[in-house]
This record gives structure tokens, sequence and C-alpha cells, in this order.
């Protein structure tokens, strides 16, 4: 069975984002095993200069390539590529496939991901052009990675 994991840099704080991850979570365990793995954010000084945030963002993408392993990397970031659903599902199958075991998800902190691990990545997915908060983002991403495997399986969910 496909491992999917969402690899995240922070915390969901409020109880009802935590709950519709958990959601999701339930739901996918039907079609592959899901996990979502937070990684602990690096302390910035406020006002912190461009050094001090390369520096975060290199110390959190040494966390996330550890906890990705061998996957097969896809990048949430603003300059990667929209998709569709339909689009993402064709992604997931294709991988799936292809003998991909393990396909991991990467969000990274307010400031983003390093620019090694956006290059290291195997693919980059924007959700939008748009900024979302990243309790939201993830959010969104676990309902459409349900909705792909909903796309792929012909299931009533996606219309």
């Amino acid at each position: 069975m496909l491992t999917v994991q969402i690899i995240c840099v922070g915390k969901l704080k409020e109880a009802y984002w935590k709950a519709a991850c958990a959601e999701y979570e339930k739901r996918l365990r039907a079609f592959c095993n899901f996990s979502i793995t937070e990684l602990s954010e690096c302390r910035v000084p406020d006002n912190p200069s461009a050094a001090q945030i390369e520096a975060a963002l290199k110390t959190e993408g040494t966390g996330i390539l550890s906890a990705a392993g061998n996957s097969h990397l896809l990048a949430l970031c603003i300059e990667g590529k929209t998709l569709s659903s339909k689009q993402l599902s064709e992604k997931v199958n294709t991988l799936a496939i292809n003998g991909t075991s393990t396909i991991s998800f990467l969000i990274g902190s307010s400031f983003g991901l390093s620019d090694d691990i956006k290059q290291r990545s195997d693919f980059r997915l924007s959700m939008s052009p748009m900024t979302f908060p990243h309790q939201l983002a993830r959010v969104m991403l676990c309902e459409q990675i349900y909705r792909a495997f909903q796309i792929i399986n012909h299931g009533k969910y996606h219309k």
C-alpha cells in the first residue's frame, strides 16, 4: 500500500484545524498509509535578517529531509506548478503505478522552504497564487489528497 505523508514545519494550534486533519487522516486510511509529521520551527528574532532566515530554513530543511527519507518529494511553494484536483490524482496514481512506495508533501515554516529543499524536490506544487495560513494550507492539502484518492477509485466525493 502506498504511503503518503505530509511533513510540515510547525504545529496546529487550534482544535478545529486538528479535528479537520484528523478526519481526513481517518478517511485516507482506506486508500493509503497516511501520516502527518510535525517538525519544530526554528526560532528567529523579531525582524530577522536574511542570513538568520536562511540559517533557520537550512536547519528546518535538514529535519525535513531526515523525516522524508527516500520518498518522492513534493514541495509546496508559491512558485510551484498549480494542478487541478484531477491532475493531482493523476500524479499520485502515476507515481504509485510506477513503483513509488512513499510520497512526501512538504510544507515549510512561515518563511517557506529552503532553496535546497526546493531543488531536491521531485516536484514543486503551488496550491494557489494566493497566500494561505500554514494551518489552513495543511487542511486544504489533506482534503486534496483525499479527493485525489476518491478520483483514482471512482468515488462519489469528487463531482
